[in-house]
């Protein structure tokens, strides 16, 4: 079973981003990182990836670059900034939220209110 792509939308920023922070990366590297990762749950097409990280880019969140490949052809790499890092936090902490939230509802987690 796929995964709903209604589920994606607004969190693969905060994939991407987590890619970003263990090292600079060029666009195919990312997408092939994140459906090895998700075991195919995710995958990223040219089309989504490319909006989202000029977006960034445009956020100040990362920052992009040319390098060389092995090959020797020009590669467009990106690397997480300060800015982006701190947006990687806020989401990590956004998602934990919203994670619990939906075990407690899913799960039946029972909810004490606070005193």
């Amino acid at each position: 079973m796929g995964t709903d792509r209604s589920l994606l939308s607004g969190d693969m920023a905060l994939l991407v981003l987590e890619l970003l922070r263990e090292g600079d990366l060029y666009g195919y590297e990312m997408t092939e990182m994140l459906e090895k990762r998700s075991e195919n749950a995710f995958r990223l097409k040219a089309g989504t990836l490319y909006p989202l990280l000029h977006a960034m880019e445009r956020a100040d969140w990362v920052e992009s670059y040319e390098g060389e490949s092995a090959a020797g052809k020009p590669r467009r790499y990106y690397r997480l900034t300060e800015a982006g890092r701190a947006a990687l936090e806020e989401k990590k902490r956004a998602w934990t939220t919203y994670a619990a939230a939906m075990r407690r509802v899913l799960g039946g987690e029972e909810h004490v209110p606070e005193p």
